[in-house]
């Protein structure tokens, strides 16, 4: 069983992807962790973010080991990500990287921003996990202000924001729904809620 789950940034599709893979036993890949990795590699290297042929040579020479790194999360790290993951050299790159996760026995669970629509189009259950911008900004600023860090709610809604529209008006892949997944729209869910929502979705295309 292929489980694809596609959303914008801080919808909570990690934590739900994650906590379905243990669910139902299933393999689960974080797609976003292969754009962070090529975006803080580049960084790292002072390439140009804007530039698709350098970092689509990151994306081609990209190893498990990169995805180790423990500075891949966080709000800067999904910044990065997100300005490297419009270059369709660094898409291609990872295609079959994704698609050969998804085909190991038994099936697995991805999520990113185009899983159910360009990486496994065929996916036993596709789930768009969103919420609204407001929503988002407020759990990325309270996540944030629990580290101790000292952040503006107004810049983290205009990052949600921008992120959305970069994202969304890519030229390749965007961020949108496959035509056949089940919305489901946290803004007002708790984790568990959630969770239920996606369970039953699943349970009710198997």
């Amino acid at each position: 069983m292929i489980i694809a789950i596609d959303g914008p940034a801080a919808a909570g599709k990690g934590t739900l992807a994650e906590r379905l893979a243990a669910h139902y036993g299933l393999p689960y890949l974080d797609t976003g962790l292969l754009y962070r990795a090529i975006g803080r590699l580049a960084h790292d290297r002072g390439i140009d973010l804007d530039d698709a042929a350098a970092t689509g040579a990151i994306a081609r020479a990209l190893t498990s080991g990169d995805l180790a790194r423990d500075d891949l999360r966080g709000r800067e790290a999904g910044e990065l990500a997100s300005r490297v993951a419009v270059h369709p050299p660094v898409r291609a790159a990872l295609v079959d990287f994704q698609r050969d996760f998804a085909a190991r026995p038994g099936g697995a669970v991805l999520d990113g921003r185009d899983i159910g629509t360009v990486i496994c189009p065929g996916a036993d259950v596709k789930l768009f996990v969103t919420a609204s911008a407001e929503v988002r900004a407020r759990r990325r600023t309270d996540e944030l202000a629990a580290k101790g860090r000292d952040v503006d709610y107004a810049r983290i809604l205009a990052e949600v924001r921008e992120r959305d529209e970069r994202d969304s008006t890519r030229a390749t892949a965007p961020l949108r729904p496959a035509a056949d997944a089940v919305i489901i729209d946290t803004s007002g869910l708790d984790r568990d809620g959630a969770f239920a929502a996606a369970v039953a979705a699943i349970d009710a295309r198997r």
